[in-house]
């Protein structure tokens, strides 16, 4: 059995409601081992919701959850450092410059102080932040906040990445370097990727897999390599809808 091609996350009849209305119905997905799993859906579908179960932030109504086969609301904190994540909103203490955040991201992921460095230096390159190395966390733009906190993310050389809307506030240069690293990461590294986004076509670029979401459900999927991906989604969504 090729390990790169092992479900990493599985979710199974997950349901998750707020109060008695339901967010979540249903869900049966999995991540692979050496594939990118996109997640689209119009704003309000349940994305990240969905990502924050993953990542253990919330627990599921119905259902199982599971990275590596484990539980992440009971996950020991050692295993963590096998999961990057940007969900929400990037994470950066504002006070600490770019490199100080890369070095304490990297010995949270349980780098050594030296190979800490060497990481962030080597994050920093790859996402065009190195100018900004000195500069505090605070005081950076919104993209290059975002690029720091995808910089976070990939330091501890994780087998599972969960990105939500990973290209938010970046331009397009920004854009090009997220998808060369996380091609790298998959196709040499044999990472899993589980990424939402609105931008069908930058999934198109990326993912091997496109799952569709419309409220709380998973309605179907795209191929990445079919065209006018746009009129496909809103076709789904629409036919959803009336069934609704």
């Amino acid at each position: 059995m090729n390990p790169a091609a092992d479900p990493v996350v599985q979710c199974i009849n997950v349901g998750k409601h707020f109060g008695s209305i339901p967010v979540l119905e249903d869900i049966n997905l999995d991540v692979l081992g050496g594939k990118i799993h996109a997640l689209v859906g119009l704003n309000g579908a349940g994305k990240t919701t969905l990502m924050r179960l993953l990542l253990g932030m919330s627990g599921a109504d119905q259902g199982s959850v599971s990275i590596d086969g484990r539980d992440p609301r009971t996950m020991p904190a050692r295993h963590w450092s096998n999961t990057g994540h940007l969900v929400d909103a990037p994470l950066a203490y504002p006070e600490l410059t770019v490199m100080q955040n890369l070095q304490l991201a990297a010995r949270l992921a349980g780098h050594p102080r030296r190979e800490a460095n060497a990481a962030s230096r080597e994050l920093a390159g790859a996402l065009a932040l190195t100018q900004w190395a000195a500069t505090p966390a605070r005081r950076l733009s919104s993209g290059n906040r975002q690029r720091l906190g995808l910089a976070a993310a990939l330091i501890g050389r994780p087998r599972l990445l969960i990105l939500d809307e990973p290209t938010t506030a970046l331009d397009p240069a920004g854009v090009m370097l997220v998808r060369k690293l996380l091609l790298h990461r998959v196709r040499a590294e044999g990472a899993a990727v589980f990424v939402s986004s609105h931008h069908l076509d930058e999934v198109a670029r990326l993912a091997d897999r496109i799952s569709i979401m419309n409220g709380g459900r998973l309605i179907g999927t795209l191929d990445p390599s079919a065209t006018d991906l746009e009129r496909q989604f809103f076709n789904a969504v629409y036919a959803d809808q009336v069934r609704q």
